[in-house]
């Protein structure tokens, strides 16, 4: 059985930028120190914010980080048992840019920077591809894009430009989806600036996890798996912990509109959920079911979702049945990403 890491990570180094046109190089993000001197801490500077350079696993090596040198990183796949990762940004957590001829040299170069990386060991990594949403006439080309190079999902915060992920201004975005037989892949992050900032001195839970929650509760509340009725949808790095409450809410809200929620509202919705190996898995399969729930190392982070040992813990811990455990394991992330 093949195992894959629903979720794992790339450390943007300098070199993410080097795609960039010269129209675009006014736009290079620079890696700046802190202003009081600490070498253990440094940002990025991107469309005049600052973005800390943080929430990096430092005891794994740099090459394994960056990607720079993908045989280190494979090797440590191999030791960890683990046969493809799916890498997700790490810059992209925050909110990167203000204007959106920014938003597109960004994206633009990252993504090219990350096809050329992964077309390097395609049997071993897939990908994200970062969408430009503050220019939704240049999607499409990213997303055709992603599709010839290897990119299996596409990359979404719990808020973006601004907007709850259930309005209209991502009905092409999704539709565009449905066509390449891309998930949408919400991951723990906000691209919200006014959210983030507001948050700003907060760990992280209401700033990235709760926006998440939020963006799957809205999803399903406006019908948005009824509009695109072949769209697929990850909940990504937000423990599985939340499912029972937003199912209980979403249910009241149904009955209300006179209308009752599917017992299996995940699977018939087309959602897939990253679980963590301390959530309490027996009582969530009762929500979720067994085909929806995914596992991630988090690879390359350093916060309390991370955990490097999290898919051979869940196959060796013994507390789940060997069929549920190859489903989260190979089947249902194979689903999710249509590997």
């Amino acid at each position: 059985m093949p195992i894959i890491d629903a979720d794992a990570h790339v450390i943007e180094n300098e070199s993410a930028w080097d795609y960039m046109l010269e129209s675009e190089r006014q736009f290079r993000p620079r890696i700046v120190a802190a202003a009081n001197g600490d070498p253990a801490v440094d940002y990025w500077f991107i469309d005049g914010r600052l973005m800390p350079r943080s929430n990096v696993e430092k005891t794994l090596p740099e090459a394994a980080r960056n990607m720079s040198d993908l045989s280190i990183r494979i090797k440590h796949m191999d030791d960890l048992s683990i046969d493809i990762q799916v890498i997700y940004p790490t810059i992209f957590i925050f909110p990167t840019a203000r204007r959106p001829e920014a938003d597109l040299a960004l994206c633009r170069s990252y993504n090219r920077w990350m096809a050329d990386i992964v077309k390097q060991a395609p049997d071993r990594f897939h990908w994200v591809v970062v969408p430009p949403l503050l220019n939704m006439d240049r999607v499409f080309e990213e997303l055709k894009f992603g599709k010839e190079h290897g990119a299996c999902g596409i990359y979404l915060r719990g808020l973006e430009a601004d907007r709850r992920l259930s309005d209209s201004y991502f009905f092409p975005l999704y539709d565009a989806a449905s066509k390449l037989d891309f998930p949408i892949c919400v991951h723990s992050a906000n691209g919200s600036i006014a959210s983030h900032d507001f948050f700003l001195d907060e760990p992280g839970f209401c700033k990235f996890k709760l926006a998440v929650v939020g963006a799957f509760h809205s999803l399903v509340n406006d019908g948005i798996p009824e509009r695109f009725p072949q769209l697929r949808i990850g909940i990504i790095e937000v423990s599985a912990q939340w499912i029972p409450y937003a199912i209980h809410d979403l249910a009241r809200r149904h009955a209300r509109r006179g209308k009752q929620l599917s017992k299996s509202v995940l699977k018939d919705k087309r959602v897939w959920v990253t679980c963590q190996t301390d959530d309490d898995l027996d009582y969530i399969l009762g929500y979720a079911g067994e085909d929806t729930l995914v596992i991630g190392t988090d690879y390359g982070h350093s916060d309390n979702a991370s955990e490097i040992e999290a898919l051979r813990k869940l196959r060796n811990d013994g507390k789940l049945a060997a069929q549920v455990i190859e489903k989260i394991l190979d089947e249902n992330p194979r689903a999710l990403y249509a590997l």
